[in-house]
C-alpha cells in the first residue's frame, strides 16, 4: 500500500511540475502583459483572422502570441489547462497553411485529443508521463486546414462529471464566479473560451459534456450526431462503450465563430481523416420565414403551459425528474417570448417519456462508469459524483433490489427507484435487450416529430446553473436534459441567454422536491450565491440536423438582440 501511495503522489507531483515547466520554458513575450495589438487580435472573429492571414496582413505568429498570453492568464486564474503546446505551436504557426480555411487560428483541445509527444492523462495519475505516440485525426485535419493547436484543457477524472477536477490536474474554476464548476467533462474548454483565452476548441459529449460547460460558462456549441464529426485516435476512459456513443464537437466563444468553424471543418472533408465519419458536406438550410414551428419542452415530465395576452406563462407541472430552477425557467421563458412575439409558431410538447429514455441511457452506461473508475489508483480521489454512483453499483444485487424496494414503497419515490433498478453490471444479453429498448424508444420519438410537425425543440440544457465545487456528490443524477439527446443521437446546440439574478430567480419557499434526484439538485440551488452565473438554452433538432440547429440558434439570437436581451460575453 505504501508503494501505491508513493506512486500516486509522485505522478501527481510530476504532472504539476511538467505543466509548469511547459509554461516556464516559453519565451518572455508570452509572460508579458497584453498589448493593444494583442487585444485587437483577441477581439476579432475567426473569419476575420483567417482572411487577414490569407492576405498577408496578419501573421499566425502574432495571433499565437496574443492567444498564448491570454490562455496563460486564464490558466493562472482558472487552472483550465492540462498541456501547454505553445513551444511546438510556434513552429506549427510559422509553417501553417496560409490558404487553409483556418489559416493561423489557434485551437484549444480537450485533454482527450491526442497530440504526439504530449500526455492525454485524463486526470488519471496512472496515465501521467505516457505521451501520445501519434496525432488524433482531428489534429491532423486542423493542421492541414492551417489551424494551430496550442493548449489542451481540463477535464474531470473518469470524464463522467459536470465538474472538472482531479488530483493530478487540480480543480478548474468557473470564469464568472470562483467556487463554481465551469462544467464537465469539457469544462476547461468552457472556462478558457468564456475567459477569452481561445475562440474555438474541440470537446466531446456523451451525456452533456460540451453542452453543460457551454451552459455553465456562457459559450456556444452544437453537439453533433454520431458519424458527423471526427473522433478517431483520441483517448477515453471507457473504450468500447457504444450503448450511448460519445461524439466530438466544436465549442466557441461566439455563435458567429461556431458557424464558421463548423463550415471550415466540413470543407476539409473529414470523412477522409476518419473512417467513422459519413460523407455529408455542410448543407445550406433556410428556415421558412414565420413558419418555423418550435416545440417547447418546459420540463422532463408531462406539462400543460398556456400563454396569456400579457406575456406571462401559466404552467402546470406533471410527473418528471427535476423541475428546472427559477433561473433556467426564466431563460427558457425569455426565449419563448421572443419567438412567439415575433410571429413564429410555439407549442408546448409532451414527447415520449423523457424519464423512460433516462432510465435506458443510465442502464446502458452503468458498466462504462465502472470501467472508468477502475483506472483510479489506490489513494487517488475520484469524482464525488462517481464515488456515490459506484457505491450503489457495487452493492450485491439482492441488496440493490432491497434498497430499490425501500425507496419505491417506503420512501414513495418511484423515480429514483427506477434508476436503481438498472444500475448494475450486465450480461451481453442484458445489453442486447437494452439496445432493443433504445431503438424502440427512438422510434417513438421519430413518430412524435411527424405527429407534431415541430421543426426544432427548445428546452433547458440542465435544470440548474453551475454547481459549486464537489456539488456532483449530490447532483450526479441530474443530467436528463442533456443525456436524453445523446440516447436519441440528436443534434443539439446550447447558447447563453442570461445570468442568474438573485431577485428574479429566488426559489419559492413553498417548493418541495418530489424525489431524491430533484432533492439533490435543489440542495445546491441558491440564487443569491449564484448571481452572475450564465444560464443557457438548448435547441434540438433530429439526427444529423446540425445545420438546422445552427439556423435555429441564429434566429433566436437575432430575436433576442432585437428585444434588447443580447447576452453579454465575459470580458477580462
Amino acid at each position: 500500500m505504501l508503494l501505491s501511495y508513493l506512486a500516486y503522489r509522485t505522478a501527481c507531483q510530476k504532472k504539476h511540475q511538467d505543466r509548469q515547466a511547459q509554461i516556464d520554458a516559453l519565451p518572455t513575450e508570452y509572460h508579458a502583459p497584453l498589448t493593444p495589438f494583442d487585444s485587437h487580435i483577441l477581439g476579432r472573429p475567426v473569419s476575420e483572422l483567417v482572411a487577414q492571414v490569407q492576405t498577408g496582413r496578419l501573421s499566425p505568429q502574432h495571433i499565437l502570441t496574443a492567444y498564448g498570453k491570454k490562455a496563460l492568464k486564464a490558466h493562472a486564474e482558472l487552472n483550465c489547462l492540462t498541456e501547454v503546446l505553445i513551444s511546438d505551436a510556434q513552429g506549427w504557426a510559422e509553417s501553417c497553411s496560409r490558404s487553409g480555411p483556418l489559416a493561423g487560428v489557434p485551437v484549444s483541445l480537450k485533454d482527450m485529443v491526442n497530440v504526439r509527444g504530449y500526455d492525454s492523462c485524463l486526470g488519471y495519475a496512472a496515465w501521467v508521463g505516457k505521451p501520445a505516440a501519434y496525432d488524433s485525426a482531428i489534429v491532423r485535419l486542423l493542421r492541414d486546414a492551417g489551424a494551430v493547436p496550442f493548449v489542451k484543457t481540463q477535464i474531470p477524472i473518469t470524464l463522467l462529471s459536470y465538474e472538472s477536477a482531479s488530483d493530478a490536474l487540480g480543480t478548474a474554476e468557473n470564469p464568472h464566479k470562483k467556487g463554481y464548476s465551469p462544467g464537465g467533462s469539457s469544462g476547461g474548454e468552457g472556462a478558457l473560451l468564456a475567459y477569452g483565452g481561445s475562440r474555438v476548441g474541440i470537446g466531446s459529449d456523451v451525456a452533456g459534456s460540451v453542452r453543460v460547460p457551454s451552459h455553465y460558462s456562457g459559450v456556444y456549441t452544437i453537439k453533433c450526431s454520431t458519424t458527423r464529426f471526427v473522433r478517431g485516435g483520441t483517448a477515453t476512459s471507457n473504450a468500447g462503450q457504444e450503448g450511448v456513443l460519445a461524439v466530438y464537437s466544436p465549442m466557441t466563444r461566439t455563435l458567429e465563430d461556431l458557424e464558421y468553424f463548423w463550415k471550415a471543418i466540413m470543407s476539409m472533408e473529414p470523412w477522409k481523416y476518419d473512417h467513422t465519419v459519413i460523407n455529408l458536406p455542410w448543407r445550406q438550410v433556410q428556415l421558412p420565414e414565420k413558419k418555423v414551428k418550435f416545440g417547447v419542452m418546459w420540463t422532463d415530465g408531462e406539462q400543460t403551459t398556456t400563454f396569456s395576452c400579457i406575456d406571462e406563462f401559466t404552467t402546470t407541472w406533471g410527473t418528471g425528474v427535476v423541475t428546472p430552477s427559477p433561473a433556467c425557467q426564466r431563460a427558457l421563458q425569455d426565449v419563448v417570448s421572443s419567438i412567439r412575439d415575433s410571429g413564429y409558431q410555439v407549442v408546448s410538447i409532451n414527447p415520449p417519456s423523457p424519464y423512460e429514455g433516462f432510465k435506458i441511457a443510465s442502464s446502458l452506461i452503468a458498466d462504462a462508469c465502472d470501467v472508468a473508475c477502475k483506472k483510479v489508483m489506490p489513494w487517488e480521489n475520484s469524482d464525488p459524483g462517481m464515488v456515490q454512483a459506484m457505491r450503489l453499483y457495487h452493492l450485491p444485487r439482492w441488496a440493490q433490489r432491497l434498497y430499490a424496494w425501500y425507496i419505491r414503497y417506503i420512501r414513495r419515490d418511484a423515480v429514483y427507484a427506477g434508476l436503481i433498478d438498472g444500475w448494475h453490471t450486465k450480461s451481453a444479453k442484458e445489453i442486447f435487450a437494452l439496445v432493443a429498448q433504445r431503438e424502440a424508444y427512438r422510434e417513438k420519438w421519430f413518430d412524435f416529430w411527424k405527429e407534431t410537425g415541430v421543426d426544432l425543440i427548445v428546452t433547458c440544457p440542465n435544470a440548474m446553473p453551475a454547481v459549486p465545487h464537489k456539488g456532483m456528490k449530490h447532483a450526479f443524477t441530474n443530467c436528463l436534459y442533456s443525456f436524453l439527446f445523446n440516447l436519441l443521437d440528436y443534434s443539439a446546440g446550447v447558447m447563453p441567454v442570461t445570468k442568474v439574478d438573485k431577485e428574479l430567480d429566488a426559489l419559492d419557499p413553498k417548493f418541495k422536491p418530489r424525489n431524491a434526484i430533484e432533492a439533490g439538485a435543489y440542495k445546491l440551488y441558491d440564487a443569491e450565491k449564484m448571481e452572475g452565473l450564465p444560464v443557457g438554452v438548448q435547441i434540438v433538432g433530429q439526427r444529423l440536423q446540425e445545420e438546422k440547429v445552427m439556423e435555429g440558434m441564429k434566429l433566436i439570437q437575432k430575436l433576442l438582440i432585437g428585444d434588447g436581451k443580447e447576452y453579454e460575453l465575459l470580458h477580462t
